[in-house]
């Protein structure tokens, strides 16, 4: 089993930061300089009579070329950056404080920034290199013009971007987007073993052995697991894992974080190593956490139906896609629990989030909050019946149940006849896919409550 270094845990927070990419763009900035200065230095003087006298400037034009330029990408940058506040202000109080990461990490964000980084130092090099310079015409003063324009270019691309990026079902469609990408990853095939079921003999002879506990170093949320490494790992070192947590699980530092089962008579084993295959952060992210994904469009909609707010039209947007999520995770969900290698040996156990858990985990604080908003309620159950729509029998069972406790959220509330009538017809819909008798829903003894005399309308 071939480990890349692109699984690393340190390429992981070094991709992940938002200094990677300026910092990519500086490299290739002062190789640029590098190379334009010896074409002044070394080239030019040569080439010159052939070169149009438009690509052509003196030191004195390019002295103050450089220093305007120098001054008009800082200007670029200074109103970009009071854009970015101005998104990250709005995100933080009318949508989420998760949703800022996506805002920062996305890649025309960083990008914008890298090449505002790279016209900088561009400029900058080449003016002070200038006074080193004895060249008579340069040619590299075009060249920064050309870097300008470019800047100039990628100004506009992110005025544009941050605007769109303020609009909240814009937000919503690229949290949704990348929660898919989330689930197809997770669930995708894999390189090593991943078994629902292994033979249970097995496991309990494997979990007679010695058990040696190994403890989190320090506190924070499980980010990440790099299954294929600490698979390689324990093939090496001839033993099996058990995961305590699962990703997405806050723990304790000096907290057993997993276990491993080895011979008696064997060494001590070197348990640093596999250490750095699970990382943990200060903060949750979406790598591998599928309810985390999920939780910004849960947060997003509790805002939108706040008194605050009170926009339940985005809270039924969010509820829709959260919808479309479980239907394509229940689609392509699989309680994966053994992992093994190559050889088609035990080697990781991991006990998965069920299902149940991720609809839960979704619904629950909307179904506190929104119970009294009729079209919050109706907006979830029409969720519940697109998801079980698609789906297997068994999803549908869970969704049944899961219907069966939305509805007990409105037992007590004083909904006029229309209201249930509508709450009702939709229940009755759920039933009729899952299967299930429509008298079952607890909403047969309060159709009553608050009616309206339809005949005097």
């Amino acid at each position: 089993m071939k480990f890349s270094w692109k699984d690393s845990l340190l390429w992981i927070r070094i991709r992940d930061s938002y200094w990677f990419m300026p910092s990519i763009y500086s490299i290739f900035s002062i190789i640029a300089v590098a190379i334009s200065t010896m074409i002044d230095v070394y080239y030019i003087q040569h080439v010159s009579r052939y070169i149009p006298d438009l690509f052509l400037s003196t030191r004195s034009t390019a002295t103050s070329l450089y220093s305007a330029l120098i001054t008009s990408i800082l200007t670029m940058t200074t109103i970009s950056f009071s854009s970015i506040m101005v998104v990250l202000t709005t995100y933080s109080q009318q949508f989420s404080p998760r949703t800022l990461q996506d805002f920062m990490t996305d890649q025309v964000t960083q990008n914008v920034l890298g090449v505002y980084v790279f016209g900088f130092i561009f400029a900058l090099l080449n003016l002070i290199l200038l006074t080193e310079s004895k060249t008579k015409v340069l040619v590299s003063p075009f060249f920064t013009v050309i870097v300008a324009i470019i800047t100039l270019g990628f100004f506009v691309v992110f005025i544009h971007h941050s605007s769109r990026w303020v609009q909240v079902n814009n937000l919503i469609g690229k949290i949704q987007d990348e929660t898919y990408r989330v689930i197809g990853k997770k669930f995708s095939e894999k390189s090593y073993g991943v078994y629902e079921q292994w033979d249970e003999n097995e496991v309990d002879r494997i979990k007679n052995k010695e058990r040696q506990i190994v403890k989190v170093q320090q506190s924070g949320y499980i980010q990440h697991v790099q299954f294929k490494p600490l698979i390689q790992w324990a093939m090496d070192k001839d033993v099996v894992i058990d995961i305590h947590f699962q990703v997405g699980d806050y723990v304790e530092a000096g907290t057993p974080l997993f276990s491993y089962y080895i011979d008696e008579d064997r060494d001590e084993i070197n348990e640093s190593t596999c250490l750095n295959y699970i990382m943990v952060g200060k903060e949750r992210t979406n790598l591998q956490d599928i309810e985390f994904a999920i939780q910004k469009l849960v947060e997003i909609a509790l805002r939108a139906i706040s008194p605050g707010i009170n926009d339940p039209h985005t809270a039924i947007n969010c509820i829709n896609r959260i919808g479309s999520l479980l239907a394509e995770l229940g689609r392509e969900y699989k309680a994966y629990r053994y992992y093994s290698d190559q050889e088609d040996e035990l080697r990781v156990i991991l006990e998965p989030k069920q299902y149940f858990e991720y609809l839960y985990k979704s619904f629950y604080q909307i179904r506190l909050y929104g119970k009294n908003d009729v079209s919050v309620m109706n907006g979830v159950l029409e969720a519940l019946y697109k998801i079980a729509k698609v789906n297997d029998e068994k999803v549908r069972e869970v969704i049944w149940d899961f219907t069966i406790y939305m509805i007990k959220a409105i037992e007590d509330e004083r909904y006029y006849s229309y209201d249930y009538e509508l709450i009702k017809r939709m229940a009755d819909q759920i039933a009729e896919v899952c299967g299930k008798d429509p008298d079952q829903i607890p909403l047969t003894n309060h159709t009553e409550r608050g009616r309206v005399n339809k005949e005097s309308l």
